[in-house]
Protein backbone atom coordinates (compact mmCIF):
# COMPACT_ATOMS: atom_id res chain seq x y z
CA UNK A 1 0.00 0.00 0.00
CA UNK A 2 1.40 3.16 -0.97
CA UNK A 3 1.25 6.40 1.33
CA UNK A 4 -1.29 8.65 1.65
CA UNK A 5 0.53 11.35 -0.49
CA UNK A 6 1.44 9.45 -3.21
CA UNK A 7 -2.33 7.77 -3.19
CA UNK A 8 -3.62 11.53 -3.38
CA UNK A 9 -1.20 12.24 -6.54
CA UNK A 10 -2.40 8.92 -8.33
CA UNK A 11 -6.15 9.84 -7.77
CA UNK A 12 -5.54 13.33 -8.91
CA UNK A 13 -3.83 12.44 -11.99
CA UNK A 14 -6.43 9.65 -12.90
CA UNK A 15 -9.11 12.97 -13.30
CA UNK A 16 -7.32 13.54 -16.40
CA UNK A 17 -8.70 13.26 -19.59
CA UNK A 18 -7.09 9.98 -21.07
CA UNK A 19 -5.86 8.08 -17.92
CA UNK A 20 -7.78 5.94 -15.39
CA UNK A 21 -6.50 4.67 -12.21
CA UNK A 22 -3.61 2.26 -13.27
CA UNK A 23 -2.71 4.43 -15.99
CA UNK A 24 -2.07 7.46 -13.15
CA UNK A 25 -0.48 4.79 -10.94
CA UNK A 26 2.23 3.71 -13.69
CA UNK A 27 3.00 7.45 -14.19
CA UNK A 28 3.02 7.90 -10.63
CA UNK A 29 5.21 4.97 -10.37
CA UNK A 30 8.00 6.44 -13.16
CA UNK A 31 7.80 10.16 -12.03
CA UNK A 32 8.81 8.48 -8.52
CA UNK A 33 11.77 6.72 -10.40
CA UNK A 34 12.81 9.76 -11.96
CA UNK A 35 12.15 12.17 -8.88
CA UNK A 36 15.55 13.93 -9.10
CA UNK A 37 14.88 14.93 -12.83
CA UNK A 38 11.36 14.35 -14.47
CA UNK A 39 9.14 14.77 -10.70
CA UNK A 40 11.84 18.08 -10.30
CA UNK A 41 10.89 19.65 -13.93
CA UNK A 42 6.98 18.72 -14.06
CA UNK A 43 6.79 20.46 -10.87
CA UNK A 44 8.77 23.81 -11.75
CA UNK A 45 6.55 23.67 -15.03
CA UNK A 46 3.20 23.25 -13.31
CA UNK A 47 4.36 26.39 -10.83
CA UNK A 48 5.34 28.27 -13.91
CA UNK A 49 2.36 27.44 -16.02
CA UNK A 50 -0.08 28.36 -12.77
CA UNK A 51 1.58 31.58 -12.13
CA UNK A 52 1.49 32.93 -15.63
CA UNK A 53 -1.91 31.65 -17.18
CA UNK A 54 -4.64 34.56 -18.15
CA UNK A 55 -7.50 34.10 -20.21
CA UNK A 56 -7.07 36.61 -23.47
CA UNK A 57 -9.53 39.65 -22.61
CA UNK A 58 -9.98 39.73 -26.64
CA UNK A 59 -10.72 36.23 -27.83
CA UNK A 60 -11.33 33.78 -24.37
CA UNK A 61 -7.94 31.79 -25.09
CA UNK A 62 -5.85 30.48 -22.48
CA UNK A 63 -1.94 32.05 -22.88
CA UNK A 64 0.72 33.71 -20.56
CA UNK A 65 -0.17 36.74 -22.03
CA UNK A 66 -3.46 39.33 -22.64
CA UNK A 67 -3.90 39.49 -25.32
CA UNK A 68 -3.06 35.95 -26.24
CA UNK A 69 -0.39 35.52 -28.71
CA UNK A 70 -2.99 34.57 -31.69
CA UNK A 71 -4.23 38.44 -31.18
CA UNK A 72 -1.28 40.16 -31.76
CA UNK A 73 -0.10 37.86 -34.26
CA UNK A 74 0.09 40.50 -37.32
CA UNK A 75 0.17 37.37 -40.01
CA UNK A 76 -3.25 36.73 -38.75
CA UNK A 77 -6.26 37.64 -41.39
CA UNK A 78 -7.93 40.33 -39.07
CA UNK A 79 -11.09 40.13 -41.26
CA UNK A 80 -12.23 36.45 -40.00
CA UNK A 81 -12.86 35.26 -37.07
CA UNK A 82 -13.47 31.31 -35.86
CA UNK A 83 -15.89 31.18 -32.92
CA UNK A 84 -15.41 27.80 -31.10
CA UNK A 85 -17.28 26.36 -28.12
CA UNK A 86 -13.92 25.64 -25.47
CA UNK A 87 -10.11 26.39 -25.57
CA UNK A 88 -9.38 23.18 -26.47
CA UNK A 89 -11.74 23.60 -29.88
CA UNK A 90 -9.42 26.51 -30.78
CA UNK A 91 -5.94 24.93 -29.72
CA UNK A 92 -7.10 21.82 -32.17
CA UNK A 93 -8.10 24.19 -35.08
CA UNK A 94 -4.96 25.92 -34.74
CA UNK A 95 -2.84 23.30 -34.25
CA UNK A 96 -4.42 22.08 -37.77
CA UNK A 97 -2.52 25.43 -39.34
CA UNK A 98 -5.60 25.83 -41.79
CA UNK A 99 -7.34 29.13 -40.14
CA UNK A 100 -5.63 31.98 -40.43
CA UNK A 101 -7.83 34.68 -38.83
CA UNK A 102 -9.05 34.86 -34.88
CA UNK A 103 -10.85 33.26 -32.86
CA UNK A 104 -13.47 33.57 -29.65
CA UNK A 105 -14.04 31.50 -27.67
CA UNK A 106 -17.28 31.15 -25.81
CA UNK A 107 -16.63 29.21 -23.10
CA UNK A 108 -19.44 26.60 -23.43
CA UNK A 109 -22.76 25.99 -25.84
CA UNK A 110 -25.92 26.76 -25.11
CA UNK A 111 -28.36 24.12 -23.14
CA UNK A 112 -31.47 24.43 -21.72
CA UNK A 113 -30.94 20.79 -19.44
CA UNK A 114 -28.04 22.30 -18.34
CA UNK A 115 -29.44 26.06 -17.93
CA UNK A 116 -26.65 27.45 -19.98
CA UNK A 117 -28.25 30.91 -21.28
CA UNK A 118 -27.05 33.15 -24.26
CA UNK A 119 -25.54 35.43 -21.29
CA UNK A 120 -23.36 32.34 -19.60
CA UNK A 121 -21.38 32.39 -22.97
CA UNK A 122 -19.32 35.22 -24.51
CA UNK A 123 -21.53 36.13 -26.88
CA UNK A 124 -22.18 39.71 -26.74
CA UNK A 125 -18.16 40.02 -26.56
CA UNK A 126 -18.20 38.75 -29.77
CA UNK A 127 -21.08 40.90 -31.42
CA UNK A 128 -19.07 43.96 -30.06
CA UNK A 129 -15.88 42.61 -31.59
CA UNK A 130 -18.19 42.05 -35.05
CA UNK A 131 -19.75 45.63 -34.63
CA UNK A 132 -15.98 47.53 -34.13
CA UNK A 133 -16.23 46.89 -37.64
CA UNK A 134 -13.43 45.37 -39.99
CA UNK A 135 -14.97 41.86 -39.97
CA UNK A 136 -15.74 40.20 -43.52
CA UNK A 137 -16.56 36.42 -42.04
CA UNK A 138 -17.91 34.87 -38.50
CA UNK A 139 -17.09 31.08 -39.03
CA UNK A 140 -18.85 28.62 -36.32
CA UNK A 141 -17.18 25.96 -35.53
CA UNK A 142 -19.34 24.47 -32.91
CA UNK A 143 -19.16 21.04 -32.04
CA UNK A 144 -21.71 18.54 -34.09
CA UNK A 145 -24.18 18.11 -31.07
CA UNK A 146 -27.40 19.39 -30.85
CA UNK A 147 -26.57 21.85 -28.50
CA UNK A 148 -23.16 23.22 -30.61
CA UNK A 149 -25.81 23.17 -33.43
CA UNK A 150 -28.29 25.23 -31.68
CA UNK A 151 -25.35 27.71 -30.42
CA UNK A 152 -24.68 28.08 -33.79
CA UNK A 153 -28.30 29.03 -34.87
CA UNK A 154 -28.74 31.55 -31.84
CA UNK A 155 -25.43 33.04 -33.06
CA UNK A 156 -26.11 33.53 -36.94
CA UNK A 157 -29.35 34.67 -36.12
CA UNK A 158 -27.80 37.59 -33.49
CA UNK A 159 -25.28 38.02 -36.39
CA UNK A 160 -27.98 38.96 -38.70
CA UNK A 161 -27.50 42.80 -37.64
CA UNK A 162 -24.68 43.12 -39.22
CA UNK A 163 -23.10 43.40 -42.51
CA UNK A 164 -20.97 40.18 -42.54
CA UNK A 165 -20.61 36.27 -44.00
CA UNK A 166 -21.84 33.92 -41.51
CA UNK A 167 -20.32 30.37 -42.43
CA UNK A 168 -19.88 27.08 -40.57
CA UNK A 169 -18.05 23.76 -40.67
CA UNK A 170 -18.95 21.40 -43.26
CA UNK A 171 -21.46 18.86 -42.31
CA UNK A 172 -19.40 15.89 -42.28
CA UNK A 173 -17.73 16.35 -38.99
CA UNK A 174 -19.37 12.52 -36.98
CA UNK A 175 -22.94 13.71 -35.32
CA UNK A 176 -21.46 14.22 -31.68
CA UNK A 177 -18.08 14.31 -32.16
CA UNK A 178 -16.11 17.26 -30.88
CA UNK A 179 -13.23 18.72 -32.50
CA UNK A 180 -10.79 18.54 -29.82
CA UNK A 181 -10.61 14.33 -30.89
CA UNK A 182 -10.82 15.00 -34.34
CA UNK A 183 -7.74 13.82 -36.72
CA UNK A 184 -6.53 17.04 -39.16
CA UNK A 185 -7.73 15.59 -41.97
CA UNK A 186 -11.70 15.91 -40.85
CA UNK A 187 -10.40 19.12 -39.63
CA UNK A 188 -9.23 20.27 -42.84
CA UNK A 189 -12.03 19.32 -44.98
CA UNK A 190 -14.49 21.05 -42.43
CA UNK A 191 -12.96 23.97 -42.86
CA UNK A 192 -12.40 23.96 -46.47
CA UNK A 193 -15.59 22.99 -47.11
CA UNK A 194 -17.52 25.41 -44.94
CA UNK A 195 -20.94 27.05 -45.93
CA UNK A 196 -22.83 30.60 -45.87
CA UNK A 197 -25.29 29.89 -42.84
CA UNK A 198 -28.95 30.02 -43.53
Amino acid sequence: MASQEIETLTAALSRLPGLGPRSARRAVLWLIKRRETALVQLLDALGEVREALVECETCGNIDTTNPCGICVDTRRDARSICVVEEVADLWALDRARLFTGHYHVLGGRLSALDGVRPEDLAIEGLLRRVGEGGIDEVVLAMNATLEGQTTAHYIAERLEAFPVRVTQLAHGLPVGGELDYLDEGTLAQAIRARRPVG
